[in-house]
């Protein structure tokens, strides 16, 4: 009879996995698992423990209740280097534990990431007596919603410190675990600050973090709904994204079909190398969008000498971050996944209290998501056809919404300014300038038609500033916004520069696209335009 299936952490299917079925203590089977994972046994129903080992795995055993109508999924995971600390973000004082996965002992020290990397302590090295006894397990199952839970499942020792307390200063931090072999994996950690510390909050966007993150075998851009019933063979063959006309085909179903994602597991998108500098290249397709590219930014804050608190999202649904107490809010490379309640909080500072915005990025709060806890998140997608297209005709009512977040609450324009569309995506270019006059341009030398923004750090979508998501004004764009840039990407796909002002003494600064953080660092027209308006909006 079929059992169940295995798997590994990518939901890819295991062959050849050697496992044993025992009852009240003897062996009653032997099986070896098909190329699509399958297990066969010659067994019948009823409670077995079942030992599933495959060399470059991570052997388990685990007692289940063997049903035919019901398949288990098996999982394993791979003889690899990975962590995360949980929560993933705190308040400088409080503690986050760490939870590494390695099968040979590691290093593990704690850096702020800003104009430097900066060594901030050696936590020490990890072990055990036993071999591979600092691997972790992860759950069978689809643990994409409820979390992988490491140190509880797999490694633990409650003799050792697992913990690290955050640093006094608000920042982005990273933990390096370094194996005696020379393996190497980093992780982020966000610390806001105990208090308010300075003028500007940066907001980091980690709901994008973990929309992006597939690791388990899904994220909301595959398998978004749920995981398929069989193991995955070959991507292209087997997934939906591939089979059925493109990815957004997986967003044609109703929001509550939409299984949750936790926060809860490892991020390899958002590992940087151990020797990689501010200044260097952003290698990689998903780094380019993710924590990696956030950094270049707060590297560049730290260079031209502006303060910062950081934020994660989850501290600005709560409340935990009290924008009365900024004067400016920055939004970086990629903040497209908010709350409403986010949303609210910031449209009411900037409306009715002066807050002031900066949007240095791209396809920004273009979908709603609801926090099930701090620990997992529901995305709202639904998209009625699901063609492909950013806008789109609701089909319940007929009217044509600008995006995602339209669709469940309002247009982002409204806030922001501009909107994504799907021209000039994955692509890049500078911008050319339409308002020379105004201030954002004072001391760049630019004239009207001018461009700049050519230099960047982006490598996916390399060629400017203005680039791989792009936004652009809309007809829920305020009246009043002016038009300052546009970026020169193909079939009229660059992103509109426009910034506004509110009759409280709020404004907002909206550039449009991802690549700006990429490109601040070493585009002197980009730097000089970002401090002009963070330098403005702080007086």
């Amino acid at each position: 009879m079929l059992v169940g299936y295995v798997s590994d952490e990518r939901y890819i299917a295991i062959f050849d996995a050697g496992v044993e079925f025992e009852r009240d203590g003897e062996r009653v089977a032997v099986a070896r698992s098909s190329p699509r994972g399958a297990i066969e046994a010659a067994i019948g129903p009823g409670r077995y423990r079942v030992t599933l080992v495959k060399p470059g795995f991570g052997s388990k055993s685990v007692e289940i209740a063997v049903d035919p109508a019901t398949p288990h999924q098996f999982r394993l995971l791979s003889d690899t280097l990975l962590g995360y600390v949980w929560p993933k973000w705190v308040r400088s004082g409080e503690r986050s534990e760490f939870r590494v996965h390695a099968v040979e002992p590691y290093r593990l020290s704690l850096w702020r990431y800003g104009r430097e990397r900066e060594l901030v302590k050696l936590l020490g090295w990890f072990d055990e007596h036993g071999p591979r006894a600092v691997m972790q397990i992860t759950p069978d199952g689809d643990y994409t919603r409820t979390g992988v839970g490491w140190n509880t499942r797999g490694y633990g020792n409650p003799h050792l410190t697992q913990f690290v307390t955050g640093p006094e200063r608000s920042g982005l931090y990273y933990l390096h675990a370094k194996t005696e072999s020379g393996r190497f994996f980093s992780f982020p950690w966000v610390v806001a600050p105990a208090a308010p510390s300075a003028p500007i909050a940066v907001l980091a966007s980690t709901n994008t973090w973990n929309a992006y993150n597939n690791f388990g075998g899904r994220s909301n851009y595959v398998n978004a709904t749920h995981l398929p019933p069989t193991p995955i063979a070959n991507a292209r063959l087997d997934m939906v994204r591939y089979t059925a006309g493109g990815g957004y085909s997986e967003w044609g179903a109703p929001d509550d079909e939409y299984q949750p994602l936790s926060f809860e597991r490892p991020e390899p998108g958002n590992h940087i190398p151990e020797t990689v500098e501010a200044t260097d290249p952003i290698e990689g397709r998903q780094t380019c969008h993710l924590a990696p590219a956030e950094w270049r930014l707060l590297a560049w804050l730290e260079r031209e000498h502006f303060g910062y608190d950081l934020y994660s999202e989850h501290q600005l649904h709560t409340g935990l971050l009290d924008l009365d107490a900024y004067r400016v809010l920055i939004l970086s490379t990629h903040p497209e996944y908010w709350s409403a309640a986010m949303y609210d909080r910031v449209k009411l500072w900037v409306l009715e209290r002066g807050g002031r915005l900066l949007y240095l990025g791209g396809n920004g709060i273009n979908c709603e998501v609801e926090f099930l806890d701090a620990a997992t998140l529901r995305f709202k997608n639904y998209r009625g056809a699901g063609t492909g297209s950013v806008s789109f005709t609701d089909p319940d009512t007929g009217e044509l919404r600008e995006s995602r977040f339209h669709r469940t609450h309002e247009s982002e324009a409204n806030l922001l300014g501009v909107t994504t569309t799907e021209s000039g995506i994955m692509t890049a270019a500078p911008y050319r300038v339409i308002d020379a006059s105004h201030w954002a341009f004072a001391g760049t030398g630019l004239r009207a038609g001018d461009s700049f923004g050519t230099a960047s750090l982006h490598e996916r979508c390399p060629g400017g500033a203005s680039g791989h998501e792009t936004d652009k004004s809309s007809p829920s764009t305020p009246a009043h916004a002016v038009h300052l840039a546009k970026g020169l990407n193909p079939e009229d796909g660059g992103a509109d520069i426009v910034t506004y002002e509110t009759a409280s003494g709020g404004a907002v600064f909206a550039v449009g696209s991802i690549t700006w953080p990429a490109a601040v660092l070493v585009d002197p027209a980009v730097s000089r335009i970002t401090a002009n308006v963070l330098s403005r909006f702080l007086t």
